[in-house]
């Protein structure tokens, strides 16, 4: 049973872990503007790179790579695609495009999420439409074993569940007895496990996310990409659906740990918004900026190529000369010679005190 069925029927109170990323984001929604008073040229830097880390992440999460050095011509240019993934990837941008463009006015409806399925799946015979056969979520093992994950509604029952999902949304919305957040996150919850599509599934709920964050008045996905962050979070996110969607046809799951999740990512999204933002002193330094922010997120070791990844509209130049810099104030250090050399953080790494 959905969960927004479930709630609908009967809706008492949130958790504590919950009510405190209400609040947060209560908090940042609430600064929101202050930050987006701030120089329109840095601005326009987080929001291309935001869109390259969105089309890029959320496609590779599904296993589509595209070659690095076409990364930012695909998503800016029009260059004639090589393949499918190339195709895949050029019409996940074309979807965010029209989220970012429509925002708010673009409503959350079936035939909204049909429009951005056959944007994001490109020419293929099945685009904008619900599946047609059966199909269960499985798991892979790299021994060749398998397991199914989640059995989904059966194709026969897609489309009344996806009018009850939108309608039940709406009308929670209206009624405004549930928290929004809440609400938007059980919506996406439902959806995956509905599981609507033959494929792209995953691509259409992060599309709707970012829409429904629009639509609340939460813009922070116009900087910061969600979809980089859940790609950097991927194992808790398979973590917490699973345990979510764990009886959820029965209406006997537990929705909220894949709730506080997406909470969690737009808190996330908030925090490093803020972040940004306080560390790029000035338009000529934006580039760096995101160059090292990527070097602050890393863990262990890096690579050249990795920050490539991470960054792909700045040049492998503008890289290498952010890094001569750290090493000269000893802040990182190099492990090898040539292309492929590691590089690793000192102790004298600290964010604030690189630029």
């Amino acid at each position: 049973m959905m969960t927004l069925r479930l709630f609908a029927r009967k809706f008492e109170s949130v958790p504590i872990s919950t009510s405190w990323y209400l609040t947060d984001l209560g908090e940042a929604r609430g600064k929101q503007e202050l930050y987006t008073r701030q120089s329109p040229q840095r601005l326009k830097t987080l929001r291309e790179h935001a869109l390259i880390e969105s089309a890029v992440s959320s496609n590779r999460i599904e296993g589509v790579e595209v070659d690095k050095s076409r990364i930012a011509t695909i998503i800016f240019g029009k260059p004639l695609l090589r393949d499918r993934d190339e195709e895949e990837l050029r019409g996940y941008r074309q979807a965010l495009t029209l989220i970012h463009k429509e925002g708010a006015k673009l409503p959350v409806s079936e035939e909204t999420i049909l429009r951005l399925h056959r944007l994001a799946r490109g020419e293929i015979w099945d685009s904008g439409k619900y599946k047609e056969k059966d199909g269960d979520v499985i798991e892979k093992y790299p021994d060749g074993r398998s397991r199914v994950r989640f059995k989904t509604v059966r194709a026969g029952d897609t489309p009344a569940c996806m009018k009850e999902l939108v309608d039940i949304y709406d009308d929670s919305l209206k009624e405004r007895k549930i928290p929004p957040l809440v609400l938007l996150s059980a919506f996406n919850l439902d959806f995956l496990c509905i599981h609507p599509f033959r494929d792209g599934n995953g691509r259409v709920s992060r599309l709707l996310l970012l829409l429904q964050c629009y639509d609340l008045g939460l813009e922070v996905g116009r900087y910061i990409s969600l979809e980089r962050l859940i790609e950097q979070n991927k194992e808790r996110y398979y973590e917490t659906l699973e345990q979510s969607s764990r009886s959820w046809h029965q209406g006997r799951h537990d929705p909220w740990p894949y709730i506080n999740y997406t909470l969690s990512i737009i808190k996330t999204a908030y925090r490093e918004f803020e972040q940004r933002l306080g560390q790029l002193q000035s338009p000529r330094g934006e580039k760096t900026g995101l160059v090292l922010h990527a070097i602050d997120r890393t863990i262990a070791t890096f690579r050249v190529a990795e920050l490539q990844n991470e960054c792909p509209n700045v040049s492998v130049d503008m890289i290498r000369r952010v890094l001569k810099n750290l090493r000269a104030r000893k802040q990182v250090e190099c492990l090898g010679r040539g292309q492929n050399a590691q590089w690793r953080k000192t102790d004298k790494w600290k964010l604030g005190n690189t630029q």
